[in-house]
């Protein structure tokens, strides 16, 4: 079972991003790598480039950004074929790393790494030790939602955005499978999800789970009949 950092005591400023780049180096692939607070020293702006990054969404969200600069071990592990990213090869260990934050859902994990995350000073930033010296970076920006505001002020404010078009995303399962098994795929390889059929699909809206339901159809297209709502729709 995960534990959130929600579900521990925080004593010090810090303590949850070194519980997630904790987390993060275990699971790298390649050798071991230790983690240590970085210095005032600017990271190499060329490193930026040969990074990836991603958005951790929920009711505690967070920015990570992670820069490996020996990739020899990241392309074995992803069969030395140009179909599989580097994002793709390093999301496994960024998910275990945000599993910590307890309660949202990881984004893509896409190629370069803003500079401005590494310079905020909401972000903290740890230098990635292997044997010969410094490895790479990892910087990890929390975020804590804003305490909502009284709901005459927010029905107030809705009017001005009624109109606004969000996009929905339903969630009918997932599987987990090896680099080989990706690269073996074809067209017509069946992939196996980790639901039953007639189980609850999930709703999400900027990739937060919001609703769960039933697939349906309608007019010949796929639908979904909400069974059960998350979460109050006053504080979207």
């Amino acid at each position: 079972m995960t534990m959130s950092l929600d579900d521990a005591t925080r004593t010090s400023t810090g303590e949850d991003e070194f519980a997630i780049v904790q987390a993060l180096v275990a699971a790298l692939p390649g050798p071991a790598l230790m983690a240590q607070p970085h210095g005032a020293d600017l990271v190499p702006m060329q490193a930026l480039e040969t990074g990836v990054s991603t958005t951790y969404v929920g009711p505690r969200s967070a920015d990570l950004a992670l820069i490996l600069l020996d990739r020899t071990e990241l392309i074995a592990a992803g069969g030395g074929d140009a179909r599989v990213r580097l994002g793709d090869v390093l999301r496994p260990a960024l998910e275990t790393a945000s599993d910590l934050i307890g309660g949202g859902q990881l984004g893509e994990v896409g190629d370069g790494v803003p500079a401005s995350l590494f310079q905020s000073a909401d972000a903290v930033v740890f230098d990635l030790i292997g044997e010969e010296g410094v490895a790479g970076w990892f910087a990890v920006a929390l975020r804590t939602p804003a305490p909502p505001r009284a709901f005459r002020d927010v029905s107030s404010r809705l009017g001005r955005i009624s109109t606004v078009q969000m996009t929905l995303a339903v969630e009918i399962g997932r599987a987990t499978v090896s680099v080989q098994e990706l690269l073996d795929a074809q067209p017509g390889t069946v992939i196996e999800l980790d639901r039953a059929v007639g189980s609850e699909a999930d709703v999400f809206l900027n990739g937060r789970m919001i609703a769960h339901g039933e697939i349906v159809v309608v007019d010949r297209r796929f639908a979904v009949r909400v069974t059960e709502v998350l979460e109050p729709v006053d504080e979207i």
